[in-house]
Formats: structure tokens, sequence, C-alpha cells
């Protein structure tokens, strides 16, 4: 490995970062460099997925935008569940095309959507449809975290992953908060009536990330030359009942992140300027809370620390429940942070269950007489496909959400607890799966099994 490093815009043949050696000569600053372009990327995409979070924030008669609540739930839900869907494609492209090449065309293309949200929400009177499919092509922002992810699982060591993957989709998360202080900032400087002037600040962006992805960043030979693992992944058990677990802490991360603003304007009343205000604290420490979770993971296992944050969530849930009858909005905004925070815990701790468990598996073969090479060589290729189908089940939770608080919030009674009550029975089954399968030792253990 060590004869190539230095070899810039050719594909990184014999790369290995399990080889300490090579590792330690060069290998690790080729890891941090991409890492860095690589988080810089799916922050601008995570930007754009939810840029439709604070536009519908705008959106009211007096710009000749005057849509309903289930209406605009309805614009947020639909990048959500586009996003998703694309998880799968992009995480395969990533072994046809390479990291590189990928990154650079999926940062590129997220200046139409952009253009297109910018020209029309200036126009009064904008059907729905037309703001619908706009929506639609912002999902494009989604599916960066699936090629992104699956690119840098091929850079780190086994041992490094649960930093380096908290850190990547950690910084990535972040845009959510980014996008959400941005219009703050325009509400703040201009007024609510220039919904525009958020998407033009991410022009620029987009131009600089791709330019800098297309110098800096590189393809790795063995990915783009071995078969996806999609099709084993898809066969493995465990990647069903991990994409489980990411639905209730990746999909509550990207469902509250999406609806959090429409929830405290139909709870509370607030004004766009006030959603805005406080809907950014949320997700901000909850992007910074991700590498926490795979670092926890790191040191004491993924599933103790899924098992208790799970716990928490539920209690967290709870809080909101009290809050919304007593109209709270102090404590309300307490338990929703709390949940942000849980979540991205969350979303580190079972990204870091993926090669944990199927690294486990891979010791059992080789007990039972598999080559080793074999084994481990079948355990990265599927983690890494686990990680993007994961990655796309658990976006779809996010969707769910939304589409949960369009029911409730449109059933008459204007309150978002039924569909808190809903959140809190999935946590609780997440609970049991973690105990039943991961823990079957005891929830003080924290090792992952590969037992069903």
């Amino acid at each position: 490995m060590a004869d190539v490093l230095v070899r810039q815009g050719d594909p990184l043949a014999d790369w290995d970062p399990e080889d300490e050696d090579a590792w330690n000569r060069g290998g690790r600053g080729i890891a941090r460099r991409n890492l860095v372009l690589s988080i810089l990327s799916e922050h601008v995409g995570f930007s754009v997925w939810t840029l439709w979070s604070v536009l519908v924030l705008f959106m009211s008669p007096k710009i000749g935008l005057g849509f309903d609540p289930g209406q605009k739930f309805l614009l947020v839900a639909t990048p959500t569940v586009v996003g998703a869907l694309l998880r799968l494609p992009y995480g395969y492209a990533v072994t046809r095309f390479g990291g590189r090449n990928w990154t650079v065309f999926a940062t590129a293309i997220l200046l139409v959507p952009t253009l297109l949200a910018m020209h029309f929400v200036r126009q009064p009177g904008t059907p729905l449809w037309v703001f619908l499919t706009i929506a639609a092509l912002a999902g494009v922002g989604g599916g960066n975290f699936a090629s992104s992810m699956t690119n840098i699982a091929v850079f780190y060591p086994r041992r490094h992953q649960g930093w380096a993957l908290g850190l990547n989709a950690g910084g990535g998360n972040l845009g959510v908060a980014a996008v959400q202080l941005i219009g703050l900032g325009v509400i703040s400087v201009v007024g609510d009536t220039h919904p525009a002037y958020v998407a033009a600040v991410y022009l620029p962006l987009i131009v600089v990330v791709a330019l800098l992805a297309a110098w800096k960043m590189d393809n790795v030979a063995a990915v783009r030359a071995e078969p996806s693992g999609q099709r084993e992944a898809v066969r493995e058990r465990h990647t069903w009942l991990i994409s489980l677990l990411y639905i209730g802490t990746f999909g509550s991360f990207i469902g509250y992140g999406f609806a959090f603003g429409l929830v405290l304007q139909n709870e509370f009343g607030a004004t766009p300027l006030q959603a805005v205000g406080y809907t950014f604290l949320g997700p901000l420490l909850g992007s910074v809370s991700r590498p926490i979770g795979g670092w926890l993971a790191d040191r004491i296992g993924g599933a103790r620390v899924t098992f208790w944050n799970f716990l928490a969530m539920g209690a967290g849930t709870a809080v909101l429940i009290v809050a919304a009858e007593a109209n709270s909005l102090e404590l309300f905004m307490a338990g929703f942070t709390a949940l942000f925070v849980l979540s991205g815990i969350g979303n580190g701790s079972t990204y870091k269950m993926i090669p944990a468990v199927l690294a486990a598996k891979a010791e059992d073969e080789i007990a039972a007489g598999r080559a080793a090479a074999e084994a481990f060589a079948r355990a990265r290729r599927v983690s890494r496909a686990v990680l993007v189908i994961a990655g796309a089940v658990g976006a779809l939770g996010g969707a769910a959400i939304n589409f949960a608080f369009t029911l409730a919030y449109t059933d008459g009674s204007g309150s978002g607890t039924p569909a808190f009550v809903v959140f809190i029975a999935y946590y609780a089954l997440c609970l049991v799966v973690i105990r039943a399968v991961y823990l079957g030792r005891g929830p003080a253990s924290g090792k992952e099994t590969s037992h069903v």
C-alpha cells in the first residue's frame, strides 16, 4: 500500500486501512483528508435536503403562498421520502464510479433544486404541485449521506470506524441546524417575506465544495473493482433488525428536524421568527452528539449505549406529552432538545453496531471452519451495504414522523399528543429487540453478538 499513497489523482491501489504500518506511514493522512471533504459535501447535502423545513415557515398569504398545516407537513415529508429512496442507488454508486467522482456529482447536482426553490418561492400563487416537485428534487441531498458513509467506511480501520463514521455523519447532520440558522438570519435582517435568500446562500457553497472534492478526494481501486454487498446484505437478518433501530434514532432526528418549526407553530402559535429561532438548537446539539455516540460505542459497546438511549428517548417523549397538556413552551423545548441530543447519540451508537455485529459473525464463521480472510472480507463488504440500507430505512422513519404529525394536527384536536404516544410505543419495541437479540447476556454486558 505504501508505494501508492503519494499518487494523488489515480485510484488508490492495494488500500488496506487495517495494515497498521501503512496506516501510520501515510494512510491516516489520506483518510483524514477524504473525511474532511466528505463532511463538507454531506453538510451541504443535508442543508439542501432540509431546506424546505425552513421555507415552509415563510409561506403565508402575505407573500401569496398560503398553505394549510397538512400541505406544509406534506412539503417537508416529500424530500424525506425521496432522500430515503435515493440512498440505495447512491450507496451503490460509490462502488461503481468511485468515491471522489460520485462526491463531485452528488454535490454539483444540488444546484438544481436550490436554484428552482430560489426562483419559485418568489412567485405568488405558485401551485402546491410545483413546490412538491421541487421539494422532491431536494431529496438528492438526502442521498449524499449513503454515498458519503459508504465511502468513508472504506478509508478507516474497524477500530476507528465508530469515531470516523460518527464524525462524518455528525458533520453532515449539522447541515440541518445550519440551514435553520440561515433562515433565522434572513428573518432577523430582512423579515419573513424573503425565503429566496435562504436558498441563495447555498449556491456558492455548493460550487466551492464540488471543486474541492474534485481536487483533493481519492477513489479506491479495490472498492470500484469488488461487487456490491447489497444482495448479501438484503439476505442478512441483522440488516433489518439494525434498520428497525435506526428508524428510531435517525428517523427521529431527521423527522423532528423537518417538523419542529411546524409543530411549534401548530402547538403554541409561534411566529416564523420564533419558530426558526427555537428550532436550530436541537439539530445542532443532535449533530454534535452523534460522534459522542460513536465514541461511547467504541468503548462500551454499541448495543449497550443504544439500549439506554432508547429508554431515555421514551422518557423524553413523555415529557413532551406533559408539556403539551400543560401548554408549557419551556418544558416542551427542553424535552425536544433532549430528544435531539439522544437521537444523535443513538445514531452514532447504532451505526457502530453494524461493523461490530458483522465482525462477531465473521468470528463465529471462522470458528466453524471458514477461512479468516474470506469471512472478514465478507463482513467489511456487507457492513458497507448495511450502512446504506439502514440509512435509507431510517430516513423513511423521518417521513413517518412527519405523516404522524400531519394526522395528529389535522384531525381536529390540534395536538401532537397522539403522534408522541406512537413514538413512545416504537421506542419500546426497539428496547425489546436490543434486549432480546444483542444483549442476550443482559444489558450490562454491552457486547454485540451475532446470534438472532
